[in-house]
């Protein structure tokens, strides 16, 4: 094989392009990670984007599958800086009469806060708990033959279900809108199929691991991934943005953390017909529409246990949930949105100036949507913290437009790389044997368009390097 400037290059610096860089500079190869923006980090990103003195995450803010990854829980990502705060709650979700759900770090409490629903709430759960480090790598990998094929099946027979046909095991509306708001993180109508499993995880893992905070931002995961790797040898070059492969350094092996449409721009000429027609077809799912406050005080939740919640699901009912999903994903705004909402800086003082706050929000949208959500996001809140425009300093909107601009992967304000209903859940972004591996011999994606999609997690990233590790570099 002729001599090449680097074994591997990994474009995009997002948490899957830190995770493949890393993991091919474990092994010993020389890697270079290139980045298009001055800032590393892809959707790690945090600046000040309101006042100074106050720190937002630009897109992904609390992390639940951050701390439970099979890969990033193995680096020693402390040692370069990195610090998890542990909210007092994961998760409230609050309903019209002041009342409020809530997810807690633990499993027993929060089935019985639940009530009438303790048992049924534990019954779907605990197994979740119990089997999550015997089933996370092929949950959060490529589909193939599980190691673990009955507790695999276990979670499968209610994660194929309908997030409304898996509410139907609960008899309180407050279970049943506390199951929506975790279901509806998977940006599809909750009548589709398979779209429970998303909500098991998230309510799973915040029983395991928690829904963490990176103290400073999320930036900081980013930074400290970053340390790790240059510190293990490898090198990044940010301002680099990559058109195509040719203006790249010799390598060999590339791997692209980036979207179908960004793998056609750039690498297109070197697919095959056939996987170029089937990128073509791939499908992206519904946009976001981003908010963020300074507020001179907390947010004036009515509800006592959401104003000791690091994460806010604010949708009411199941049953409105469920419609403002549905109205999206039809193309549609929705008059009452499902917003999701964090407030870190109750937790983390680094975030914002002493008695002062910062607030984090986003409701889905149509893909490409260019109306400005402000107006319903603000009364939503509202609508359950009463006083809380009193409250504002400050606010910095983005819409799907504005989210493309930052990230070039959240095509049409797509965060997760593309729609993960049934059709696209295990052929992301194409069937294949390997999802990773291009028609192009050395090009491999390693974004959230494979599997198993959005999160901050890293498991695309290194499932790829995998996979050029025994293609490219013969090595496990």
């Amino acid at each position: 094989m002729e001599k090449t400037t680097y074994d591997a290059i990994v474009v995009g610096s997002g948490p899957n392009g830190l995770s493949a860089a890393i993991a091919l500079q474990q092994k010993g190869l020389s890697v270079l990670l290139v980045e298009g923006k001055d800032t590393i980090g892809g959707g790690l990103r945090s600046a000040a984007l309101t006042l100074p003195g106050y720190t937002h995450d630009v897109c992904s803010a609390v992390h639940p599958l951050a701390a439970a990854s099979p890969f990033l829980s193995t680096l020693p990502l402390h040692e370069y800086g990195l610090e998890y705060i542990q909210p007092t709650v994961a998760a409230a979700h609050p309903f019209d009469d002041g009342s409020a759900a809530a997810l807690y770090p633990s499993l027993t409490e929060t089935a019985s806060s639940l009530g009438v629903d303790e048992r049924s709430y534990t019954k779907l759960i605990q197994p979740v708990v119990d089997d999550w480090p015997l089933i996370a790598d092929d949950m959060l990998g490529p589909l193939g033959i599980p190691k673990y094929p009955l507790k695999f099946a276990r979670f499968g027979l209610h994660a194929m279900q309908p997030a409304t046909m898996l509410a139907g095991r609960f008899a309180s509306e407050a279970a049943k809108g506390l199951w929506a708001g975790m279901a509806a993180h998977a940006l599809q109508p909750l009548s589709n199929v398979a779209s429970a499993a998303i909500g098991l995880v998230l309510m799973a893992n915040a029983h395991r691991k928690g829904w963490v905070i990176p103290k400073g931002g999320s930036q900081a995961i980013a930074n400290a991934m970053a340390s790790y790797f240059t510190a293990l040898g490898g090198v990044i070059q940010t301002g680099f943005y990559v058109k195509s492969l040719k203006d790249l350094p010799s390598s060999k092996a590339v791997l692209l953390d980036v979207t179908p449409q960004q793998l056609l721009s750039i690498a297109g000429h070197t697919l095959s017909s056939i996987y170029s027609w089937q990128l073509k077809r791939y499908r992206y799912g519904m946009g976001v529409f981003k908010m963020d406050w300074a507020l001179d005080g907390p947010v004036p939740f009515r509800a006592e246990v959401c104003r000791a919640a690091g994460t806010i699901h604010i949708g009411n009912t199941l049953r409105e949930i469920a419609a403002s999903e549905a109205e999206t994903w039809k193309g549609r705004h929705s008059e009452k949105p499902f917003v999701l909402l964090a407030q870190q800086s109750l937790f983390d003082r680094t975030r914002a100036p002493e008695g002062k706050h910062t607030v984090w929000a986003y409701c889905h949208v149509p893909n490409g949507s260019a109306v400005d959500m402000t107006e319903r996001i603000e009364q939503q809140i509202e609508r359950f913290a009463p006083g809380f425009r009193d409250r504002i300093l400050a606010r910095h909107t983005m819409n799907t437009a504005a989210l493309q601009e930052h990230n070039p992967n959240y095509i049409g304000g797509d965060i997760n790389g593309g729609a993960i209903d049934i059709t696209q859940l295990f052929t992301r972004p194409v069937l294949r044997s390997s999802p990773y591996r291009t028609s192009a011999r050395g090009v491999y994606i390693c974004s959230s368009s494979t599997p198993p999609g959005g999160g901050v997690h890293g498991m695309c990233g290194f499932h790829a390097a995998k996979r050029a590790l025994q293609d490219v570099f013969y090595m496990k």
